[in-house]
Order: C-alpha cells, then sequence, then structure tokens
C-alpha cells in the first residue's frame, strides 16, 4: 500500500486516478440523465404503465439513497480502490442486464441491483483523489473532475435523446460496459491501494437497513396511492401498512443514530442551525428539481410532439447557466456570507418553475424559444447562484475535520429527497391526470367500457392513446383531452416544485447563519 497524498496531476499516476475516476462517474451522470430523456422510447418498448416507469427510476434511487453512505464507509475501511472496482464491476453487469431486460420486471430488479453498485462507486471517486493527490495539487484534480462532471451533466441527456430517436435506448446502459472497462483497466494497473487505517471497524448496517425500509415503505405507500386513487389507499391494508413501515422505519432510523457509537449519520452535526437548514433546503430544492426534470421530458416527447434528441437539447441551458455561474456564485459567500445567494437562488428557481409552467399545447419545436426556453434559463440561473454557496455552506458549517462527514450526509440528503420526489410527485400525477381525462370526457358520449379503456390507459400518463374502443367520431376529441390533461398535470407539478423551491428558499433565509465555522472554530456541534 503506497503512502497517501503523494499523487500530482503532472505525473502518469495522478493522470491514471483522474482518467479511472472520471470514467466511473461519468457513468453515472450519463446514467441517470440520458435515461431521464430516454424513458418514453422505453416505456413505449416495454410497454410499462406509469407505475412501471416510476420504479424503474426509484429502484435505483432507493438503494442508492440507503446505502451511499456505507459505501463511502466501506471504502475507508476496507481499501478505496478494490470497494470502487467492486461498485464499478456491479453498476456494470447491471447495466448490461437492464439494457438486454424483456420486460419491466428485469429491469426494475437490474436498476435495483445497479443502485447497490452505484452506492459503493460514487462515493470512491472523489475520496480517492483527496486520498491519493498532494493537498496543493488536489483543487486542480477536484476542478478537472467538475469539468469533465459538467460535460456528462450537459452530454447525457442529448446522448440519451439521440440514441432513444434512433430506437436505441438499450445502448443508454450499454455505454456503461466500455466505460467500466476502461476505469477497472487503469484501477487495476496503475492506481494505488489507499484506506483510512483510523477507520472504524464497525459499520451501521442496522441504520442503513432502517433508512432503507423507511424509504421503501414511504415510496410504495405513495406510488400505489397514486395507482389506485386517494379514496382506495386509505382503506387498503398494503397501502397503510407500508405507510407505518416506512414511518417507523425513519423513526427508528433516528433512535438507532442516535444510540450508535458510530452512527452513520451523526445527528450531532445538526445541532448547528446552518448546517440543519443548509440541508432542509437542499432536500426540497432537490426535490422540486427532481419531480419537475422526471417529467419534463415526457412532456414533451409524448405530448407536444418533440422528437427524443431534440428533447434532449431542451434542457441543456439549464446545465450551461449552472456551469457560467457557478464560480462567481461561489465568490458571493467570501462577499456576502451565504444566507443571500441561499435565499435568492432558490427563489429564482421557484419563478423558474411558473414560468415553465405557462405554455399549454404547443406548436412543438418551432415554439421551443417562446414557451419553454425562458423558464430553463431562469431555472439554470436560480441553480447556478445556488450551488457552488450551498456546496461551501454545508463543508463550512462545521469543523474542518468533519467537512467529509458533512459532505456525505447532504449527498445523502439529496439522494432521499430524489427518491421521495420522484414517488410522491409521480404518484400526484397518476391522481391528477386520470381525474383531468375524466373531466375532460364527462361532456363525450362514451359508455362505461369506453370510460373504463380509458381510465386503464391514463395509467400509462403521457403514453396514454385513445382507446381502440372509442368510436371513430370521438377519437379526435379523445385524443385531445387526454393530452391537455397531460399539460393541466404538467402545470400543476410545476406548482409544487416551485412551492418547494420557495420554502428552499425561506429556510435559507431563516436559517443559515453569515458566519461559517473556520478551521480553528470549534464544532458546533461540540
Amino acid at each position: 500500500m503506497t503512502t497517501a497524498n503523494t499523487v500530482s496531476t503532472g505525473d502518469a499516476t495522478g493522470r491514471w486516478v483522474l482518467f479511472a475516476t472520471i470514467l466511473a462517474s461519468s457513468m453515472a451522470f450519463i446514467d441517470g440523465s440520458a435515461l431521464n430523456v430516454a424513458l418514453p422510447a422505453l416505456q413505449a418498448d416495454l410497454n410499462a404503465t406509469g407505475v412501471e416507469l416510476l420504479w424503474i427510476v426509484n429502484g435505483y434511487l432507493l438503494m442508492l439513497a440507503a446505502l451511499i453512505l456505507v459505501g463511502g464507509s466501506l471504502g475507508d475501511h476496507f481499501g478505496r480502490k478494490r470497494v470502487f472496482m467492486i461498485g464499478i464491476s456491479i453498476f456494470a453487469v447491471a447495466s448490461f442486464i437492464c439494457g438486454l431486460a424483456p420486460n419491466t420486471t428485469i429491469l426494475i430488479l437490474a436498476r435495483v441491483v445497479q443502485g447497490i453498485g452505484g452506492a459503493l462507486m460514487i462515493p470512491g471517486s472523489l475520496a480517492i483523489i483527496t486520498a491519493l493527490f498532494r493537498s496543493d495539487e488536489r483543487g486542480k484534480a477536484v476542478g478537472w473532475w467538475s469539468t469533465f462532471s459538467t460535460v456528462t451533466t450537459i452530454g447525457g441527456p442529448i446522448l440519451g435523446g439521440y440514441l432513444a430517436n434512433a430506437g436505441l435506448w438499450r445502448a443508454v446502459f450499454f455505454i456503461n460496459i466500455p466505460l467500466a472497462a476502461l476505469a477497472l483497466y487503469a484501477l487495476v494497473r496503475h492506481v494505488p491501494e489507499n484506506k483510512d487505517d483510523s477507520a472504524s471497524p464497525e459499520l451501521d448496517i442496522p441504520g442503513a437497513l432502517l433508512v432503507m425500509i423507511g424509504l421503501a415503505g414511504l415510496t410504495y405507500g405513495s406510488i400505489e396511492t397514486g395507482r389506485i386513487g386517494p379514496a382506495s389507499a386509505f382503506t387498503n391494508p398494503l397501502v397503510i401498512a407500508s405507510f407505518v413501515v416506512g414511518v417507523v422505519g425513519l423513526i427508528g432510523f433516528v433512535v438507532v443514530e442516535s444510540r450508535s457509537p458510530h452512527p452513520m449519520v451523526p445527528l450531532r452535526l445538526f445541532k448547528s442551525h446552518t448546517f440543519s437548514g443548509a440541508n432542509l433546503m437542499t432536500f426540497f430544492l432537490y426535490a422540486a428539481l427532481t419531480g419537475a426534470l422526471f417529467f419534463f421530458p415526457l412532456n414533451l416527447i409524448q405530448v407536444q410532439g418533440y422528437p427524443a434528441d431534440i428533447a434532449g437539447l431542451a434542457f441543456t441551458p439549464f446545465a450551461v447557466m449552472l456551469a457560467l455561474l457557478s464560480r462567481w456564485a461561489g465568490g458571493l459567500v467570501d462577499r456576502y456570507g451565504p444566507r443571500l445567494p441561499l435565499t435568492i437562488g432558490p427563489a429564482i428557481v421557484g419563478v423558474g418553475f411558473v414560468v415553465l409552467s405557462l405554455p399549454g399545447l404547443t406548436g412543438g419545436v418551432a415554439d421551443y424559444w417562446a414557451t419553454y426556453f425562458p423558464g430553463v434559463v431562469i431555472i439554470g440561473v436560480g441553480m447556478g447562484v445556488t450551488v457552488a454557496p450551498l456546496t461551501t455552506t454545508v463543508m463550512g458549517s462545521v469543523s474542518s475535520s468533519r467537512s467529509g462527514v458533512a459532505s456525505g450526509v447532504n449527498n445523502a440528503v439529496t439522494r432521499s429527497a430524489q427518491v421521495l420526489a420522484t414517488a410522491i410527485m409521480g404518484a400526484v400525477a397518476l391522481v391528477s391526470f386520470t381525474s383531468a381525462v375524466d373531466l375532460r370526457t364527462s361532456e363525450l358520449d362514451l359508455s362505461s367500457e369506453n370510460r373504463a379503456a380509458l381510465e386503464t390507459e391514463a395509467l400509462k400518463l403521457g403514453d396514454a392513446r385513445v382507446p381502440d374502443s372509442i368510436p371513430a367520431t370521438l377519437t379526435d376529441s379523445v385524443g385531445s383531452a387526454i393530452r391537455l390533461s397531460f399539460v393541466d398535470t404538467f402545470r400543476l407539478l410545476l406548482y409544487i416544485a416551485a412551492a418547494m423551491s420557495f420554502i428552499s428558499a425561506v429556510l435559507a433565509a431563516i436559517t443559515v447563519e453569515n458566519r461559517l465555522v473556520t478551521q480553528e472554530d470549534e464544532a458546533p456541534s461540540g
């Protein structure tokens, strides 16, 4: 085992470390961003319902949220390179199975396994860079990593749209195989092993299991509520039990963490009002962003008639604004403190969601610049103002010795927000869309059989089609009702996203202090 902190960006080992960590991170970034755009093609090919579509996304996010902190701890204890390679291998094998999946059941199961691999892989990337690079070279190394992360964030949706438009949505998963192979080669041949000899030998397995059970219970209960409707859900024993299990699991997690000598989430960190506030605003802001980004491509492709490759480009202004503003926004913390940008940024995002909700049925791609472009840009500006100050605030709200743990906790909060947002906003979408379709077709002369068929189609969300049994004289009216109903639903979800963004801004204004902890300070948690 080599000594840590001896590598530089100018030597061969340093270049190989960056090569391996950037490739592995790219798998995760591309997989997430490209898949969203490819979902409509996937749904059509596998005849997936809206519920199945939600589980295809959430199966991965659920395992990632529950296990990502454990994945980091495993790397510290057993060797970061070893655990990193195991994570890459699991992720790649699961990706291969995803690409071959003949049905949604196999795909969902493979996505769950992919989430386990991601939980072992994702924390290792920056951990290896931090452990191996010299302190005077670390910033440059992270800068290279961040640059390529930005590129993949921008390029992922474009790639996903291109592949989906070519009928190759499965390649979104297959592309991970060569990336994984190259990363594993670099790690085996050129990257030294490293671990934290002072790391605790005890892993917080009970905590990980409880948070997994809690998130899974709430996710299942929310999605099933959307599928069968709130009225039926309130009397459904399985749905009620899942919510109870979810709440009890999360309460149990808090109890276990408060008593564990080696907790996955040290609750004492939350004694800092700034740390607590930053994580709470993170939860609401990223929940809003996740819910909106899940449904935006569905709206563009399935309802507005955008080709998948063009839809992949539609959110590019967001990533560009984020990249352009992040460095400038980081300097705002030094000049004004973190409270101002963390209040203004999410508020701008909220305005962006409101603007994005304004278009109804549009003329397609030709109308993009006057309909969706302004909202996308505004959201990008808001996130550009927010992201760098938020990272600085999380890292700076505790003593320097705990900054790594603080970053890990914030990452886990973000993933948990993504899980719950996809489930809850997905449930809202199912209920809203079904109700809107029923309301917009209420004046049409449809038989009870036709209405039942239409209700079944509504469970496909944006992929709903006019049932074959509908009389030809009513086909156009029903088709229009379906498209308008999805626009109504998308608008409602954007209102919810805007509300959560404004809540995030208020939380920042109330809880975030302008003075952050310095390296010489005592930890606020004492």
